[in-house]
């Protein structure tokens, strides 16, 4: 990197760093330093940004380059049959995320998903290298990202593996941070956690903080503010739900929800995706930008369709039930944000509740 990229560089981490802190986004001094100290740059050197409904892959090369790095975007690093596989996290995210984790010097963290390296690089600065254990799943995301950490002057311990299981050998954490989405927690975590440590992981349309007790199970609350991380994947896959089609055998009827509530509504998509996990969505828009379809599919094969007023829907799960469900539920309870919902995981299960553990929010069943 040239002397004028380097100088660069440091003037735009200022000033993402004062953005953030006038946002309220940023509170902790430790963090600042963290963040105004390493070079996000030198961890995505190339990406891909959406320009007029086209993929546009923007190098060193280009001169918005360092621009759009300092910007608080998420940016695609790694793209797989023209899906996103690799992301490097919208800073304010990352930055939510890192000090809701809420580290202490001596601290050992478990990251799962290293992707470019950058949260590993900067969890190692606020640490130190030897506190910190990274999983990647893609041993060439593995590599690059090791590489990229030694350039600048980080050795965390790098592990080509399925971040699901963890490391145990290295455990026991005081705390685990996950940047990639999941539906459920996973067990193995729970074992490589200290009692009293945090897990920080993406799930469904939020991000929880989970306590780790004495009894082995874990429980805590979303944090406010939406997160779309893409989904824990194994090597070779998207980690997204495919579209099955159009299936020829559906069921018919009306709907009193209309379907712009689904593309328009953020919070209801947050619950929809507590009562429905692993299911995406499609939206249809007429000329004016007005919602008039709505489709979602599962990783089962499941899929509907609401246009108007008249729902068409076939699979294990009927989903267009889940969006009602999931409606009545956020409608009935006073449009509740993320932070009043909750999970509680178990070696035997896991229970999203609203307000109190005792209040269990149902996933949509599968109907035959």
């Amino acid at each position: 990197m040239t002397t004028h990229t380097e100088e660069r560089s440091a003037e735009l981490r200022a000033a993402l760093a004062d953005t953030l802190e006038a946002g309220g986004q940023l509170t902790d001094p430790a963090w600042r330093k963290v963040f105004e100290t390493v070079p996000r740059h030198s961890f995505v050197p190339e990406f891909w940004t959406l320009a007029d409904g086209a993929l546009r892959l923007v190098s060193a090369a280009h001169a918005d380059w360092l621009d759009l790095v300092y910007a608080d975007d998420a940016l695609a690093t790694q793209m797989t049959d023209g899906v996103a596989t690799s992301s490097s996290t919208a800073p304010s995210l990352m930055l939510a995320m890192l000090q809701a984790l809420d580290v202490a010097d001596g601290n050992q963290v478990l990251e799962v998903a290293t992707g470019t390296g950058y949260n590993a690089a900067l969890l190692s600065q606020r640490l130190g290298s030897d506190q910190v254990v990274t999983v990647e799943v893609d041993p060439v995301l593995a590599r690059l990202a090791e590489s990229r950490l030694r350039r600048c002057g980080h050795s965390p311990l790098v592990v080509t593996g399925d971040g699901r299981v963890g490391h145990p050998g290295r455990a026991p954490y005081d705390r685990l941070i996950a940047t990639c989405g999941f539906s459920d927690i996973p067990v193995a975590w729970l074992d490589q956690v200290r009692p009293g440590g945090l897990i920080v992981c993406p799930l469904g349309w939020g991000t929880v903080s989970l306590v780790v007790g004495y009894d082995g199970r874990a429980e805590g609350r979303f944090l406010p503010g939406g997160s779309y991380f893409m989904a824990a994947r194994d090597v070779g896959t998207t980690g997204t739900p495919a579209h099955p089609g159009r299936p020829s055998a559906t069921s018919g009827r009306l709907t009193a929800v209309d379907p712009a509530v689904v593309a328009e509504d953020d919070a209801l998509r947050f619950v929809l995706s507590l009562v429905a996990p692993d299911t995406g969505f499609a939206f249809e828009r007429d000329d004016e930008d007005v919602v008039t379809a709505v489709e979602l599919w599962g990783v089962d094969g499941s899929w509907a369709r609401a246009e108007d007023e008249a729902v068409r829907q076939a699979g294990t799960r009927l989903l267009w039930d889940a969006v009602e469900a999931a409606h009545a539920l956020y409608v009935e309870n006073g449009r509740p944000g993320r932070e009043r919902f909750g999970v509680t995981v178990t070696a035997e299960a896991q229970r999203i509740w609203l307000d109190e553990p005792s209040c269990a929010v149902p996933r949509a069943p599968a109907v035959i």
